[in-house]
């Protein structure tokens, strides 16, 4: 069977789907909510998981939000004043916020917050490069005093893709950013409810009835008045997509974050449900490879494997054969934003030849060495994907070891730099928002920083060389041409692989009004 008919094959099965008798979910109180896979990580520092961001957003408050078209506005800030020439920042922080355990919120609770978020984030990280004092010199200011001009500054503290500027107490950000954060306790809308988390199966919210919401500004992705309608949010694990879907059509369930594409036809016809794309910038999906062990330690290897990509299939096989949810030819950065480019796209453009990739590999040095395929088999869209890139590196003629895993295991597994035969791995895939992927600022997967970036730890000079010249170029001009020189060079050092662009769907009873756009985010939502 051909990868891309593999998700035609369930939507047979889903179009005979019959809505159980099950308990409706049609509370006022209350909305159910299936995330896109179990919520295995609580610290929305720690991962770049997108369920953990998420979780992070009703929990934990950030300094500025963004609206839908990626600017940065104030949110837990009043406002803030410039001055040096622009290398002296002090922002205020808004009147009313505390934390759930009902202490104030203090500027050095945000100062110690951005100090271990910077920690995990390239965007974070560029700025505190920038920073030469980062201080509060009162309860309610939080300064930067800048070696350089860094005007993206509200920006990186108001992004809204992973890993998420959230701010916590003092004593929780003072936690090694290495080490998960347990406790859950931020300034939000709403309070995690630890008595009531079952792992693998059920995650509770409650309304924090202290928060006070932002008095201006137009509710947009996670800018503005966050106000929340409902007493309880619940979440239930569903790793079976029909199963998901009949909960959905039933009642039972209110919302299904990441709806399959095999179902959607069906979803659209359902009563009383509702089919949208929230976040425009879509998904971008990648392979990612471990750069500590072989056989991709070697740069040739790595570079032999793009000539056996084929974007087109892969994106086929995660939401099928309609061309308006996919895109193929997608390099390093966002289609259809300013930075996107096509320089060195030839290599993954041309006729594939399996041939030549097998003659390539065997040129690097390849000699058959393991290569240990992690798969997130409870996450559809991922396992997809992995399922079309073992298929092409064993095509290739590499030696796959494919490991089914849950998607949990999959993110504790990959920060492991331990050879393969001590529970290491060698390859994982995974998809990026496109928000993630609009230029190098916050493009964590890009990075050729080594051992200090994320997980792969790929090592390029020459791509940090050009990743610091854009923060300090004095024109987009520049900036374009500084993007095509980082497209050319991650396809000479190859950091990952781009696999293409997909819109993902979601969907949600029709009775909910107020759905933000963006991601999945539980405030200004209710039910009429």
């Amino acid at each position: 069977m051909k990868r891309r008919h593999v998700l035609a094959a369930g939507a047979a099965l889903g179009a005979t789907l019959a809505a159980p008798a099950m308990v409706r979910a049609q509370s006022r109180t209350t909305l159910k909510f299936i995330p896109q896979s179990d919520l295995s990580v609580l610290d929305p520092h720690w991962t770049t998981a997108y369920v953990t961001r998420n979780h992070g957003y009703l929990i934990f408050d950030t300094l500025y939000g963004q609206d839908g078209t990626y600017a940065a506005s104030p949110q837990m800030v009043a406002g803030h004043r410039v001055e040096n020439d622009g290398k002296l920042w002090n922002l205020t922080l808004r009147d009313g916020l505390k934390w759930h355990d009902g202490t104030p919120v203090l500027a050095r609770d945000c100062v110690a917050s951005i100090r271990r978020w910077a920690k995990r984030d390239a965007f974070g990280g560029a700025l505190m490069t920038a920073t030469d004092e980062l201080s509060a010199p009162d309860d309610k200011t939080i300064r930067f005093r800048l070696n350089k001009l860094f005007p993206l500054l509200p920006d990186a503290l108001g992004k809204s893709p992973t890993v998420m500027p959230a701010m916590m107490p003092e004593r929780l950000a003072n936690t090694d950013a290495f080490t998960q954060v347990q406790e859950m306790i931020g300034s939000g809308p709403f309070k995690f409810v630890a008595s009531e988390r079952v792992p693998g199966a059920k995650v509770v919210y409650a309304r924090n009835e202290a928060y006070v919401p932002r008095a201006d500004g137009k509710t947009d992705w996670t800018a503005g008045p966050k106000i929340a309608h409902f007493d309880r949010v619940e979440w239930t694990t569903i790793p079976d997509p029909a199963t998901a879907a009949a909960a959905l059509q039933s009642g039972e369930q209110d919302w299904w974050d990441y709806a399959t594409a095999d179902l959607l036809p069906l979803l659209r016809k359902s009563k009383g449900v509702k089919v949208a794309v929230q976040d425009p910038s879509g998904q971008i999906s990648i392979m990612r490879m471990n750069h500590l062990q072989p056989p991709f330690n070697n740069p040739a290897i790595r570079r032999a494997i793009l000539g056996a990509v084929d974007q087109s299939d892969v994106m086929q096989a995660v939401v099928g054969t309609d061309p308006e949810m996919w895109r193929d030819k997608v390099g390093v950065f966002c289609p259809g934003t300013p930075f996107a480019t096509q320089a060195g796209m030839e290599v993954l453009n041309s006729k594939r030849d399996f041939a030549k990739v097998k003659a390539d590999l065997k040129a690097a040095g390849y000699n058959g060495e393991k290569v240990v395929v992690l798969v997130a088999s409870d996450f559809p869209v991922l396992k997809a994907m992995a399922d079309v890139g073992a298929d092409f590196l064993q095509k290739a003629g590499m030696n796959v070891e494919y490991q089914a895993l849950d998607w949990g295991t999959v993110l504790k597994r990959r920060t492991s730099k331990d050879p393969i035969d001590k529970g290491g791995w060698n390859v994982f895939f995974t998809a990026w928002a496109g928000t993630d992927m609009l230029n190098p600022a916050g493009h964590l997967s890009l990075r050729g920083n080594g051992e200090a970036g994320w997980f792969g730890w790929p090592t390029s000079a020459e791509i940090e060389r050009l990743r610091n010249a854009w923060f300090d170029a004095p024109d987009s001009a520049t900036q374009s041409k500084l993007c095509a020189d980082i497209q050319r060079q991650v396809f000479t050092d190859v950091p990952y692989v781009p696999l293409g662009q997909y819109l993902q769907a979601t969907a949600f009873r029709d009775s909910l009004v107020g759905v933000n756009n963006g991601f999945a985010m539980f405030w200004n939502v209710k039910r009429v």
